[in-house]
């Protein structure tokens, strides 16, 4: 190994520790938004037999009608972490997906490299595409899709279009064995950015092939360079066309696109502008931004944008006139063309800080190859002064550390739901969804005057949200305002008629205060609408039993076993109604079936608000189970609604202790000493 190769993979080794060392706090992360109805809820990644299925129903990759889809690698990759967990374990869901990135950085260093040689002689490239894979991966930008579990999709789609592009420009002996479109499909099956790929392999071809600038693509004598270009490309173009036309008839429409055209592309610009500074200063990172539409064009927010864009493009042409400028030419293509996919279909999100994960592979390339043709310029001062070479690694030093410290520090906004939707509501004041989802943590913890102050701010910028009218129905039925309850959950359903989650929490709520006539008909709309709601089995299951109809609770039990094989609650149920026995909390205690039994009932008589019961409960699951976190955990919020915080406080410790990254111990556990400490 000679000793420039040598030097690259020794650094090669620091700046894989350095990243482990920047996300080392980052791998118990919870779950967080998207993640809810795509991992926690979604019952179908519980069982490595449905993997076949994952690639022909979208109803496998959501618990939500609304989020149905087709990205079958997504939900296999959940899956297999699923089950190497046990569960719904954070570590192996984090694990996988810093897996993918440590490969996507393995791969650009390569491709770099590959692109640089093509344009630049010199000892240095070596050099500058590690610098560039590092000021990548440990871009501060890139932790909010690291750290957001169901972003797996970016980074595995990313990894994907990347492989296939490696394998395409390393070895173009072998491109007639289409060895370099199998990724490319693979990418395909996990998110729709894999079209980039033909834009980006297209100017490859012309930039580095063919040896024209930009420019020269509009010259009529180099039509045939077109059209020779997109031949060589075209079982690419055929095939992945045709997976993604197979992955999009799955589905009825995709959800999302609701801005109107116009003002949405035109405020594109100034969010192509707040990305690329974003690249260089990530001071302001939001998991859920609160910027819409700007519809006045006048804005100069819009005007700033522009002049950006046309500043990119001007740049793109001018730097592809020259070889060794050809680099910086194609990155800045790859960072437009990446944004293309998120820029022209006008979703209901204007801007989302995890789609800079994609354009900034491009980015980074542009800005450290101009550095280091810049560096190359004035090689002979820096060889031969140890002043020049101390603050150039000083430069490199700040650049890396700083954007590492802020990887440490996001990781730390991205533990838990509390963190980071108090980050949010400081970051996106306007943002009525972030004020909500902080709410929503609050109320978990018993903050219930906290948590209708936030419902309340956030009501004045989602007058019309659903899922915010369900979580004050919930928030009013445990504060014990029956009316107010009643009404919050109608409104949700007229505000939302056909979505499932309005009349199933309805339906929970109902059947908690034993209104189970009532609770009936909004459990069946709720599975009308989404047959693999759990919460409205549940809410089934029980009022039936309850009403000793003994056929509707056989047939309910059957389906909910036929999507959850496992489940003891359905299994129980299930016997009652073939002895035709009502199964009662009374008779399940005095005849046990096992620790997971006990724990199920100690819910229940939580939400009756029985809370007593609700401890026995959890003390015969733990006699059966002494390290059950869950049983704990319970016991300590019950605790804590009997105003025991003492005994609240050793049980939320007691669940911590088993499991450390318990989010509800924990709520509960700050519950308890905060109102231990005001007394």
């Amino acid at each position: 190994m000679t000793k420039p190769n040598t030097n690259i993979l020794y650094l090669g080794i620091l700046l894989l520790a350095v990243l482990i060392a920047a996300y080392a706090n980052h791998f118990n992360n919870g779950f967080h938004f998207d993640d809810s109805h795509a991992v926690v809820d979604n019952i179908h990644i519980r069982d490595l037999k449905n993997i076949p299925q994952f690639f022909t129903d979208p109803k496998m990759f959501s618990s939500d009608p609304l989020h149905w889809g087709l990205r079958p690698i997504v939900t296999t990759t959940l899956a297999i972490d699923y089950w190497l967990g046990g569960g719904l374990t954070p570590f192996y869901f984090q694990l996988s997906t810093f897996s993918w990135f440590v490969l996507l950085g393995i791969m650009l260093y390569f491709m770099y490299r590959n692109l640089l040689v093509k344009s630049i002689n010199h000892n240095w490239i070596d050099y500058i595409a590690l610098g560039a894979t590092a000021w990548y991966i440990l871009n501060t930008a890139n932790a909010e899709t690291v750290n957001y579990i169901i972003s797996r999709s970016d980074v595995i789609s990313t990894t994907c279009i990347v492989a296939s592009f490696l394998i395409y420009i390393a070895y173009p002996q072998k491109r007639k064995f289409g060895l370099y479109i199998l990724p490319a499909i693979i990418g395909v099956f996990t998110k729709e950015t894999v079209l980039v790929l033909i834009i980006l392999l297209f100017f490859y071809i012309i930039l580095f092939e063919n040896e024209l600038s930009v420019g020269d693509l509009f010259k009529s004598k180099n039509f045939k360079n077109i059209t020779t270009a997109i031949w060589l490309i075209l079982p690419l173009i055929v095939l992945v066309v045709f997976a993604q036309y197979y992955t999009l008839s799955k589905i009825k429409s995709i959800s999302g696109i609701t801005n109107p055209f116009l003002g949405y592309v035109l405020t594109q610009a100034w969010v192509w502008l707040h990305y690329f500074i974003s690249f260089f200063l990530p001071l302001n990172l939001s998991a859920d931004t609160d910027l819409g539409v700007i519809s006045n064009i006048f804005d100069e927010r819009i005007i700033l944008g522009l002049i950006f864009v046309v500043a990119l493009i001007v740049t793109i042409f001018k730097t592809s006139s020259k070889k060794e400028t050809k680099p910086i030419a194609f990155g800045l293509i790859w960072f437009a063309a990446s944004l293309l996919p998120t820029s022209l279909a006008p979703f209901a999100e204007v801007t989302n800080d995890h789609r800079m994960f994609f354009p900034f592979i491009g980015l980074s390339f542009s800005v450290v190859t101009y550095i280091g043709l810049r560096i190359i310029k004035i090689e002979k001062k820096i060889t031969s002064n140890q002043s020049f070479r101390t603050a150039l690694g000083i430069c490199i030093f700040l650049i890396l550390g700083l954007n590492a410290y802020g990887i440490h520090q996001r990781d730390k906004v991205w533990n838990n739901d509390e963190s980071l939707w108090y980050d949010v509501t400081i970051k996106s004041p306007l943002n009525g969804r972030g004020l909500m989802n902080y709410g929503l943590t609050q109320m978990g913890k018993g903050n219930y005057t906290v948590a209708e102050q936030y419902f309340e701010k956030a009501e004045q910028y989602l007058p019309y949200y659903n899922t915010l009218f369900i979580n004050m129905g919930i928030l009013a039925g445990a504060s014990n305002r029956p009316v107010d309850a009643d009404a919050d959950f109608k409104k949700a359903i007229s505000l939302s008629p056909n979505t499932y989650d309005s009349y199933a929490f309805y339906a929970r709520y109902l059947k908690s205060f034993n209104r189970d006539a009532e609770a009936i008909p909004m459990a069946q709309k709720a599975l009308q609408i989404n047959p693999y709601s759990v919460i409205a089995l549940q809410v089934l299951m029980g009022a039936y039993n309850d009403l000793s109809q003994w056929d509707s609770l056989k047939q309910v039990a059957q389906q909910t076993l036929a999507i959850l094989p496992n489940d003891t609650g359905a299994k129980n149920y299930l016997k009652a109604a073939t002895q035709r026995q009502s199964l009662t909390t009374n008779t399940i205690i005095s005849k046990p079936l096992s620790a997971a039994d006990y724990l199920n009932m100690s819910v229940a008589y939580y939400n009756q608000q029985n809370y007593q019961k609700c401890i026995e409960a959890c003390k015969m699951a733990i006699s059966l189970k002494s390290d059950d976190a869950d049983a704990y955990s319970n016991m300590g919020a019950a605790y804590n609604q009997l105003k025991q915080w003492k005994q609240g406080i050793a049980a939320c410790e007691m669940a911590l202790k088993i499991n450390p990254n318990h989010k509800l111990a924990t709520g509960n556990l700050e519950w308890a000493k905060k109102e231990l400490n005001t007394k």
